[in-house]
C-alpha cells in the first residue's frame, strides 16, 4: 500500500462514521475518493446547487447558512470528522444551504457513484448516514421556520407601521390644529359676548351651531367643481358684506351647510354689526368639532389595529384555548390590509360556527400563509372568497382566489418540506409545509386543494374538540 493511501486510511479511520470499518473496507474507501484543499473564505457550495458528491471534512472548519427572502441565517458550523451533502444525495435535491471555508480546509470527496458504492461496501455506515440526514433535515427545517417567522414578523411590522402611519400622522396634525383653534376661541367668544344679542338671537345662534356641527359630521364629499362653485358663491356673499377673510371662512361654512340662503336667514336674525363676529365664531367652533371627530376616528383606527394584533397573536392566553375562527380570520385580514388595498376584493361568506379548541396563534399563521399566497396568486389585483361552514364535528374553511392557479407539474410537491417555486433567496418555499404541519400535525385536521387557471381553492377542516 502506498504511503498516500496509508495516510488517507489513517485519516478516514478517525472520522466517527468510519471508525468501525475494517482494514479492507477502509482501503476500498481510500480508492473511491479524492482529497481537496481549500483556502479560508473559499465557497464550497451555493444554496440551490445540484448535489455533486459526498464530502468528509478531514481538517478545518466550515460555515453553512440558509437564505430566506434575501436574508442569510446561520445554520451550522461543521469541522473535522463531520460530513455533508448526504441528505441531498439521498433525496436528489439541491443544496438547502450555502457553505464556505472558515479556515484552510481539507475535504475528502466521493462523487455520487462512489457514494453509492461506499454504501454497498460499508453497509454499517447506512445507519450513521440516515441519522445524520435526519438531524440535518430537522436543523434546516428549524432554521427556515425561525427565519420565515422573523421575515413574516418583519412583513407584518412593516404593514402595521404603514397602517398606523396615517392615523398617527392625522392625530399629530389635528392636535396641532386644535391647539391653534382653542387659542383663538376665547377671544372670539369674548367678541361675540360684547355684541348686543338678546335671548331670541342667542337661542337662534345655539340652534345654528347644532345644525352646523351635525351637517359637518354627516356631509358627503361633493364633486370638486360643485364644491368650488358653492365656496365661490359664499365668498362673494361675504365680500359684498365686507366680512374679512372670506376665503378662509367659506370652505368650512359650505361643509357645515351654510349656503347663501342660510346666510340671508342669519342676517334676518342679527344686526349687520354682529355678522362678522358670529361667522368667525361659527367657523372656529365647527372646525374644532371637526378636528375632534377626526381625532376620534384616527385614535379608533389605532385602537382597532392594536386590538387586531393582540387577537392575532393571542397575547396573554394559554397555548390551547377556545378560538373563534371568524375572529382569527378577521384579525388576519386587518393585519394584511396594507396588501389587500392595492386592489384585492375580499368576499366573506361566513356560516354559523361554534368555537373550537385550538392553538390560536398557530392557526392564525395558517390564515396568514393561505391569504398571503392567494393575494400573490392574483397579482394583488383580484378576488378572494372566504367561506366557512360546519361539517358534523368539524369546521370547514375555504379560501378561494381567481389567480393563475398551480401548475399541474408541481401540484404533487407543494406540501414538500424544501419545495419552492421561487428563486433562491426570494421566498421561504415552506409556507404550505408549515400550514400542513399545523393543521394535520398539531390540530389533527385536514388540508387539501383544487386548482385550475382562474380558481384555486384551499379547504381546511378542523375538529371542533381537540382531544
Amino acid at each position: 500500500m502506498s504511503e498516500q493511501c496509508t495516510h488517507a486510511k489513517l485519516t478516514l479511520q478517525q472520522v466517527p462514521i468510519f471508525a468501525h470499518l475494517d482494514d479492507k473496507q477502509l482501503q476500498c474507501l481510500t480508492q473511491l475518493g479524492t482529497e481537496i484543499q481549500l483556502d479560508a473564505g473559499t465557497q464550497i457550495a451555493k444554496q440551490g446547487d445540484p448535489p455533486d458528491g459526498f464530502y468528509v471534512i478531514l481538517e478545518g472548519v466550515t460555515e453553512w447558512t440558509r437564505t430566506v427572502d434575501g436574508q442569510a441565517a446561520h445554520a451550522v458550523n461543521l469541522g473535522s470528522g463531520e460530513v455533508f451533502a448526504e441528505l441531498i444525495l439521498l433525496l436528489d435535491e439541491p443544496y438547502p444551504t450555502s457553505g464556505r471555508a472558515l479556515t484552510p480546509v481539507t475535504l475528502y470527496k466521493l462523487n455520487p457513484e462512489a457514494f453509492w458504492q461506499m454504501l454497498e461496501i460499508c453497509p454499517q455506515v447506512w445507519r450513521s448516514i440516515l441519522k445524520i440526514a435526519t438531524q440535518r433535515s430537522q436543523l434546516h427545517e428549524s432554521v427556515t421556520q425561525q427565519q420565515a417567522k422573523l421575515i413574516s414578523l418583519g412583513t407584518l411590522s412593516a404593514g402595521l407601521a404603514h397602517e398606523l402611519n396615517n392615523p398617527a400622522a392625522a392625530v399629530k396634525r389635528n392636535v396641532q390644529n386644535l391647539d391653534e383653534i382653542l387659542q383663538q376661541l376665547p377671544a372670539l367668544a369674548l367678541q361675540l359676548h360684547q355684541q348686543p344679542l338678546n335671548k331670541e338671537q342667542i337661542d337662534f345662534l345655539c340652534e345654528l351651531y347644532k345644525q352646523a356641527i351635525a351637517t359637518a359630521k354627516t356631509c358627503s364629499r361633493r364633486d370638486p367643481i360643485a364644491q368650488s362653485e358653492a365656496e365661490d358663491e359664499v365668498t362673494d356673499w361675504l365680500d359684498d358684506r365686507h366680512v374679512k377673510e372670506s376665503w378662509k371662512l367659506a370652505p368650512t361654512l359650505v361643509n357645515a351647510g351654510i349656503t347663501t340662503e342660510k346666510l340671508d336667514e342669519i342676517t334676518a336674525h342679527i344686526t349687520p354689526e354682529c355678522l362678522s363676529s358670529v361667522l368667525r365664531w361659527l367657523e372656529a367652533t365647527v372646525t374644532g368639532s371637526g378636528l375632534l371627530y377626526e381625532l376620534q376616528q384616527s385614535s379608533g383606527r389605532i385602537g382597532e389595529l392594536v386590538k387586531a394584533m393582540k387577537e392575532y397573536s393571542y397575547m396573554d392566553r394559554a397555548p390551547i384555548q377556545e378560538v373563534d375562527v371568524h375572529e382569527g380570520i378577521n384579525s388576519t385580514l386587518t393585519i394584511l390590509k396594507y396588501k389587500l388595498k392595492q386592489g384585492v376584493s375580499v368576499h366573506k361568506e361566513y356560516g354559523n360556527l361554534p368555537k373550537i379548541s385550538a392553538y390560536g396563534s398557530q392557526l392564525n399563521q395558517v390564515w396568514t400563509n393561505l391569504l398571503d399566497n392567494a393575494i400573490d396568486a392574483t397579482g394583488g389585483k383580484g378576488q378572494i372568497w372566504i367561506r366557512t361552514s360546519q361539517e358534523g364535528d368539524r369546521v370547514l374553511v375555504e379560501i378561494i382566489d381567481n389567480g393563475i392557479g398551480i401548475k399541474p407539474e408541481i401540484q404533487s410537491r407543494i406540501f414538500e418540506q424544501f419545495f419552492t417555486t421561487k428563486e433562491v433567496g426570494k421566498g421561504t418555499g415552506l409556507g404550505l409545509d408549515i400550514v400542513r404541519r399545523i393543521i394535520v400535525g398539531q390540530h389533527k385536521g385536514d388540508i387539501r386543494f383544487e386548482t385550475k387557471p382562474g380558481e384555486t381553492k384551499f379547504q381546511v377542516r378542523l375538529p371542533i374538540n381537540l382531544n
